[in-house]
């Protein structure tokens, strides 16, 4: 299933990926943010689980099941710039940005702004095509919300 998956995101001309594959791989995008500090706590999957559930109309638990197929799916993953660049062709905008906001809800569900959170978000914003205006309005978002 997995390989599938990345197979059509990283194809030379990946097409516009269905609905349940793109949330595979948007969340799976959280996933990588949340282990980029290399402490992936339970706070931070409670937050996936959190954003799946609301993103995508999801009950608990197929919110779970979600993130456990998207830490399976994280594992086998390229890189995380081809990982990301292969998201930007295949997922619309409008989610991208959505994702960011979501990204940084990871990154600061510890409370704490950790360098190597902010570096990898930065990284991530610019493979999404998403500018640094946008992700630091979607950061602002997060933190007002917060």
């Amino acid at each position: 299933m997995f390989s599938d998956i990345l197979k059509r995101l990283t194809a030379p001309e990946p097409e516009t990926l269905p609905d349940e594959d793109a949330r595979l791989a948007l969340t799976a995008l959280l996933v990588r943010v949340a282990r980029s500090d290399g402490d992936y706590e339970e706070t931070e999957r409670a937050w996936i689980d959190r954003i799946a559930a609301q993103r995508y109309g999801m009950s608990p638990f197929e919110a779970s099941k979600l993130r456990g197929d998207a830490e399976r799916l994280e594992a086998e993953a390229p890189d995380t710039v081809r990982f990301t660049r292969a998201i930007k062709d295949a997922v619309p905008y409008d989610s991208r940005i959505a994702v960011i906001e979501a990204l940084w809800t990871i990154a600061l569900a510890d409370g704490e702004r950790d360098a190597r959170e902010d570096a990898i978000l930065r990284m991530v914003s610019n493979f999404l095509g998403i500018n640094d205006r946008d992700s630091a309005l979607a950061r602002q978002r997060v933190e007002s919300a917060g």
